[in-house]
């Protein structure tokens, strides 16, 4: 059974925080979206994406904690659950989109992101509109209906 993700929706008016991100895989490592693309057996190109905070489900945890937990330790930001915006899949596994309420802090990037942060694993937290999702290429695009909605309201 696939580990759910847990996603922390931070909104700032029409924006909304995500992390955009740079990856190109070694060669004789498996690239997923390589992959997906067909390109089996060719170099990674690198790939350009931008996801929002959030992680796996521990065990033993709920989604809403997982949230917050991984909202801080990507972010550095505190902040509490308001409501459970939607849910969907995310790379196959059940995700749980939570909309934060009473975000503290100036976002950022720390625990494994800064860590692994380099020139074929970068990570940026960055402010997003809707006009923006496309052209950043947010994962996975199902997304970008809701926060769309979410964000014009």
């Amino acid at each position: 059974m696939p580990i759910p993700r847990a996603v922390a929706v931070v909104v700032d008016g029409p924006r909304v925080l995500v992390i955009k991100r740079f990856l190109r895989r070694a060669p004789g490592v498996t690239c997923a979206m390589c992959d997906a693309a067909g390109r089996q057996g060719e170099p990674c190109p690198g790939h350009h994406y931008a996801i929002l905070p959030g992680g796996h489900v521990e065990d033993g945890e709920s989604p809403e904690n997982a949230a917050v937990r991984e909202l801080h330790e990507e972010t550095t930001l505190t902040g509490t659950i308001d409501r459970l915006l939607f849910t969907g899949s995310h790379g196959g596994r059940p995700a749980f989109y939570f909309l934060m309420r009473d975000v503290n802090g100036t976002p950022l990037l720390s625990g494994k992101e800064a860590t692994e942060h380099g020139p074929n694993n970068s990570f940026e937290l960055i402010w997003a509109t809707p006009t923006e999702f496309e052209q950043l290429n947010l994962y996975p695009a199902k997304v970008h209906g809701p926060l769309t909605e979410l964000l014009r309201s």
